[in-house]
């Protein structure tokens, strides 16, 4: 069966309050947009449009070659939005799925069963449907005594008894487009909104006694589209729970799952532990047998095995085996921390490679800095990168010992087994196995207080 995705991604979206277009707004870490393209190329469509309007440039940016794009000048309604992609599908025979931008939550489950049920009842058009506990706002589905689809209402313009009903349409449709065309063109937007509703087809197959069946999704939830920051969050949160559900699944250990926050591309290995302030974001991967958190946010972090974390910022960078992490510690992109690390309280490294088995407990920043395996940074050590104008590099060798409270002002080497004393500015390479000590002698001035001072 040749079947083809059409996404109406045209809204403003009025209700977000917001300069960006609606469908690029994100949930669970990814546009809407895009994981609606997901979820109907994995159901099996082999062709994919989107329909752009507000904002269709920057849409069609983001969309790139992930699939076709249309642009909507005037948003004159659904009917209108579909009739946009005729051009491009002249003569194309088969089934057209008709989806929304806004509607994140269908699963790929959800439309492939709806692609089935409409190929297996032979139908002319096929409606997925949901049944909500409120139905306000959503056009009801009305059926014969028998049980068929004889049109759909929109809230407006439905009488009171129509309105009761709680079955609605989730907006979502399979056309066999051999007919779609031809019925499009023959829509009127005789109707309290003034829109071509693409709705008002179910009516018109109907009265020419073309089948229209309808598919009920499993859980309702799949169904709600996003129109608010309120609906947005509630979104989040369904898809939040399909994460960690999936990852419980695949043997992670969640403590809270209602305060933790992964989104779709993050991958956690089994026997991992995820503690209450969890926040992975991106295209973060982490390995087997980590503990994250409390309060750990990553954003595009590699990570390896066996990792402890908690209260820690990582972003765009990697995290190799069997590191101490923690807490209070920034690790800034381009950052490649190597295996058995210790980082320890208020520590800061950005740009930089960390040895395997190195130390830096706490108090420091190594910036654009090459440190090699074995190394000790005492506490209060400051990598002097910045001259006003260029950023250098510090580089320390294997085995090096840099005492409490030293500056290393770049550009700089200490050589391998090298030693700095505590409280030195270094402004010259230290060669290997050498002491480095660049302070003032202590000088002692007695009698440098006063007597009648203290007595004040």
């Amino acid at each position: 069966m040749n079947t083809i995705a059409l996404i109406l991604a045209a809204g403003k979206g009025t209700r977000m309050k917001s300069k960006f277009p609606k469908v690029l707004h994100k949930v669970g870490g990814v546009p809407m947009v895009e994981q609606v393209l997901r979820a109907v190329k994995t159901a099996g469509t082999q062709r994919q449009i989107i329909v752009v309007g507000y904002g269709g440039e920057t849409v069609q940016a983001y969309v790139g070659n992930q699939a076709e794009t249309v642009m909507q000048q005037e948003q004159l309604g659904t009917g209108h939005a579909v009739l946009q992609a005729e051009p491009l599908l002249q003569g194309a025979q088969g089934t057209l799925l008709v989806t929304c931008g806004d509607t994140p939550l269908v699963t790929a489950d959800t439309f492939k069963a709806l692609l089935d049920c409409h190929q297996k009842s032979g139908a002319a058009a096929t409606i997925l449907t949901a049944i909500l506990p409120d139905p306000t706002g959503y056009g009801r589905v009305i059926r014969n005594a028998a049980g068929q689809v004889v049109k759909i209402v929109e809230q407006k313009d439905g009488t009171a008894d129509e309105l009761a009903v709680h079955e609605v349409n989730a907006g979502i449709y399979c056309f066999d487009m051999s007919l779609l065309w031809q019925m499009l063109h023959g829509i009127t937007n005789d109707n309290a909104q003034g829109e071509y509703y693409l709705t008002d087809i179910i009516g018109m197959l109907v009265s020419e006694g073309k089948i229209v069946s309808a598919f009920a999704a499993p859980d309702y939830k799949e169904t709600l589209g996003v129109n608010s920051r309120a609906q947005m969050a509630e979104a989040e949160g369904v898809l939040r729970l399909r994460k960690l559900n999936q990852l419980m699944a695949e043997g992670v250990s969640v403590i809270d799952p209602g305060n933790t926050y992964v989104d779709a591309d993050v991958t956690v290995g089994r026997d991992t532990v995820l503690y209450p302030g969890t926040v992975l974001e991106g295209h973060t991967t982490i390995g087997e047998d980590c503990q994250i958190g409390p309060y750990v946010r990553m954003t595009n972090v590699k990570m390896g095995n066996q990792d402890h974390l908690q209260f820690t910022y990582a972003h765009d960078c990697e995290i190799k085996n069997g590191c101490e992490i923690g807490p209070f510690v920034h690790f800034r992109p381009n950052t490649v921390i190597g295996n058995n690390v210790k980082v320890g309280n208020y520590m800061e490294v950005k740009n930089s490679s960390v040895g395997d088995g190195t130390k830096l407990p706490h108090l420091s920043y190594i910036g654009d800095s090459d440190v090699g395996g074995g190394v000790n940074i005492g506490c209060g050590t400051i990598t002097v990168n910045y001259d006003g104008k260029i950023k250098h590099r510090t580089t320390i060798g294997n085995h090096a010992f840099v005492g409490c409270n030293s500056n290393l002002v770049a550009p700089v080497s200490i050589g391998e087994y090298a030693y700095v004393g505590a409280g030195s500015t270094i402004t010259k390479n230290v060669p290997d196995k050498a002491l480095s000590v660049a302070r003032a002698r202590q000088r002692n001035i007695e009698g440098w207080v006063k007597d009648d001072t203290y007595k004040k």
